[in-house]
């Protein structure tokens, strides 16, 4: 029988080491088996900001508008929560409007992905605002 010397031993273990470790982290490296989340489209044409923009920084857009309205009085249209309800708010079949955080609508659907809590909607409406007329 043949003696492995230390050298030799400790090569074998490095390279089964990488082989296992690569077998290991395939899955995940090629990100094959992820679902992505389907996001249903907005009714709106072009988005306020770039999608890989809003998608990366839209909860700061929404922060700093949150502070400069209670904190300033500052009410800005370009990163408004209800800007985005009405754009991204769909409807179901008897036309009414569906909660913009329900299961598969808009804000849902990331969050969920992302495993963040949405919290915005403990106070603000989740669908959008009808204008109601004036005249009786």
């Amino acid at each position: 029988m043949a003696r492995i010397g230390g050298n030799q031993l400790c090569r074998t273990g490095i390279v089964s080491l990488f082989l296992g470790c690569a077998v290991l982290w395939a899955p995940v490296v090629g990100h094959s088996d992820v679902a992505t989340p389907k996001i249903p489209a907005a009714q709106g044409g072009q988005c306020v900001e770039p999608v890989e923009i809003m998608r990366r920084d839209h909860f700061d857009f929404l922060k700093h508008d949150r502070d400069k309205t209670v904190h300033e009085g500052i009410r800005t249209i370009k990163h408004s929560l209800a800007g985005c309800i009405d754009c991204h708010a769909t409807k179901n079949a008897s036309g009414q409007f569906v909660p913009i955080n329900a299961e598969g609508e808009f804000c849902q659907t990331c969050h969920t992905y992302a495993a963040v809590k949405i919290d915005c909607f403990t106070c603000h409406a989740t669908v959008p605002a009808v204008k109601m007329s004036q005249s009786p």
